[in-house]
């Protein structure tokens, strides 16, 4: 496996990115020594509200976020491809790409606990290997069906090109997109939650008012 790229994958609306979608990634980036973190906005949510500004602006965000971080790229396949969003197409898609590299799908422990009930999840487990990001301390689940996974693939590293589940104490920062949208919706200051970069966009294009 030291030969082989490993590329994460880091899903979901950014609507908008915050620091902690950000922190997290570079932590497992350092942690797992992922060659590559790909941002992947999803262009419909399954499980959630649509987002509320465009593909092409959440988009442009990601990109100032990410600049400086040359590890960090856009990957924007869900938001060509259209319609709703589903990672194990995601996943089929990009391993077509890239055969050789290991993927790596990474999600928080909120995430996780859903994972059973995600589209496919056993074909997701088949293209990838799951990083599971959580506090320190916290403790990983071990009931029912999400449990029963977690126990069948969990690994101490990444042996395997798929199949594995690492889990990984990060920085949890306790941020969300809603609160950063809250904060902008009643004219308070977003600093600190958010890239400056990324607030002056959002200032310049009047979003989430």
């Amino acid at each position: 496996m030291n030969s082989v790229k490993r590329i994460g994958i880091n899903g979901g609306t950014f609507d908008p990115i915050h620091y902690g979608h950000l922190r997290p990634a570079l932590e497992v980036q350092q942690q797992l020594g992922l060659d590559q973190v790909l941002f992947v906005p999803c262009y419909q949510p399954v499980h959630r509200a649509l987002p509320q500004v465009s593909a092409e602006q959440r988009c442009a965000m990601i990109e100032l976020a990410i600049e400086n971080q040359p590890s960090f790229t856009l990957e924007k396949i869900e938001i060509e491809r259209g319609g709703p969003s589903y990672m194990v197409d995601t996943l089929a898609s990009l391993k077509q790409r890239m055969p050789d590299a290991c993927l790596v799908l990474m999600m928080g422990t909120d995430a996780f606990a859903k994972f059973h009930r995600w589209e496919n999840w056993q074909g997701i487990l088949q293209l990838a290997n799951l990083v599971i990001m959580h506090r320190p301390g916290e403790v990983m689940p071990t009931e029912g069906e999400v449990g029963k996974i977690y126990q069948a693939h969990q690994a101490s590293r990444l042996t395997e090109m798929s199949g594995q589940i690492v889990d990984v104490a990060v920085t949890q920062l306790d941020i969300s997109s809603t609160m950063v949208r809250e904060q902008i919706k009643d004219r308070k200051s977003a600093d600190y939650l958010l890239p400056p970069c990324v607030m002056a966009f959002i200032q310049k294009h009047g979003l989430y008012q």
